[in-house]
This record gives C-alpha cells, structure tokens and sequence, in this order.
C-alpha cells in the first residue's frame, strides 16, 4: 500500500466505526440474526460510541487529556445511551478508572490505530485511552487488539497475518467459525466475549459492508461490535459505500463532522499531503 492508499483507508477508518454504530443501533435492544438486515432504519442514530470516538480523535489531534477531552464530549451529549458507572465517571468532579472489562475501550479506540506511527506507539496509546475507566487488563486488551487490527491494516498485511498477531499478543481464538458462533451468541459486553467476535467478523467478511452486516447479526451488542468490526474493514478495504457513508453521515450533528474533518487534516500532515 503506498502512501496516498495508506492515507486514504486512515482517513475511512473514524467514519467506518461511525457508520458501523449507526447501523447497528437500531438492532442494540432488538437483537437479529439477519444478515440482510436494514442498514438505515427510522431508529437509526449516533450512540455512544460515537461521541467516545470522536473525543478520542479529537484527544489526539491535539495532544489533550482523554479523560478531560472525553468528559467534554460526553457531557455535551449526556443521552446517548452510556452505561451506568460511565456515565457517573462522565459527571464526576475527579474521575477515576473504575476496573471495567467491557467492551466501552474497544469501541472508541479507532482514532488511535488510524494516526499511530508505529506498533509500540499503537499499544501503547491504546492502552493510555483505555486506562481511563477501563484499567482492568481485559479492558485494556480489547482496545489495544482493535486499535493494532487498524494498524496493521494500514499497513498493508494479510488477514491471516493480523489473525495470527493478535491471538499470538492477546491469546484471542480468531479462527473460530463465525456460523458455529452465531448459532448460540447473545448480548455481550464484556471485551473478553465480545471484541474476539467482533474482529472475526472482520476476518469473516468481504469488504465493508459484509463486516458491518456480520457483526450486526451475531445477535448481541450490534451497535458497538458493528462500530469494532467497521472501523478495522474501513482500515482494510479503504472504502465505504456511498449509500451507507452518506445515510450515517447526514445523521451527525455538526461538531462531531468538524472533528471528523480536523482528524483528517491531521493524518494529512502525517502522510505529508
């Protein structure tokens, strides 16, 4: 991959865990296990795991704290579906980590594999954005699988390469089969039960939109495993489709597109464009 196709699939990385929420949020509180689901319904909308990616971007584009920067965001979108121990850390005065495995680090994560220079840079940035509230090693180890699944994808490497990496580093069984695991599959939001599934979804798929519609009908956290599974095919495959890319972004308000946009000038800067 040279430069400018590297540069590209970056920037798709933030809108493909985006368009990857808003798909599976109509689908969150209403499990399915269409693959041919409807991608853009009348609930469709922007979640939580939007608002937390966005403030990460943002956290990188200008070398912030990611827990004041997070606190910003999420406090000027305080009902978009947080959990509750998050949303207490969202409003505390002096927040502190609270020991989470769930799966919260994993699905805001993206920015990080999308802008980081290097391996040891991803993990390590990974772990910095997830330490914040999630500190329990699951937690941290879900965030730091998907961010380096983006990078690597960036990079160029195979599936069975970025397969192998991750359970090699992670000790994840990613060769699973995806039939064999959405047969009995139900919500999860631990990262241990849900991030490994997310990225064989990945692994499983075609190109982007199969990831996303993969990841929406293993039947459990749709909107946040449809955010990990799009944001590692957007890193992968570099494009997402016009009718799903145009639908989710109309769904924004303004100031997550201006950081969108911002994050984009950065990885510009970065790739020398």
């Amino acid at each position: 991959m040279n430069k400018k196709q590297r540069l590209s699939h970056a920037k798709a990385v933030v809108r493909g865990a985006i368009c990857g929420d808003i798909i599976g949020s109509s689908y969150e509180c209403h499990p399915t296990k269409d693959y041919h689901c409807k991608l853009n319904t009348k609930f469709s909308r922007f979640t939580d795991d939007t608002v937390c990616t966005i403030a990460i971007a943002e956290t990188l584009i200008f070398n912030q704290s990611f827990a004041v920067t997070m606190q910003k965001w999420c406090r000027k979108f305080p009902n978009v579906g947080y959990g509750g121990r998050f949303k207490n850390w969202i409003f505390s005065h002096v927040p502190e980590d609270y020991g989470s495995y769930g799966n919260g680090s994993a699905m805001r994560v993206s920015p990080v594999g999308a802008i980081a220079s290097s391996l040891e840079e991803c993990i390590e940035l990974a772990k910095e954005s997830a330490v914040i509230t999630h500190n329990h090693p699951e937690g941290i180890k879900g965030a730091q699988a998907v961010a380096l699944a983006i990078f690597m994808s960036l990079e160029g490497v195979s599936k069975d390469e970025i397969r192998d990496e991750i359970e090699k580093k992670f000790d994840y069984d990613l060769s699973r089969n995806y039939s064999e695991i959405q047969t009995d599959y139900r919500f999860q939001v631990s990262s241990q039960k849900s991030v490994p599934e997310a990225i064989i979804c990945f692994l499983t798929s075609s190109d982007y939109e199969s990831s996303v519609r993969l990841a929406v009908a293993l039947g459990g956290d749709a909107d946040t495993q449809a955010a990990i599974a799009g944001s590692i095919a957007a890193a992968y495959y570099g494009e997402i489709p016009d009718y799903i890319l145009s639908d989710c972004m109309a769904k924004l308000p303004e100031d997550i597109k201006a950081i969108i946009r911002k994050f984009d000038y950065a990885l510009e800067l970065k790739y020398g464009e």
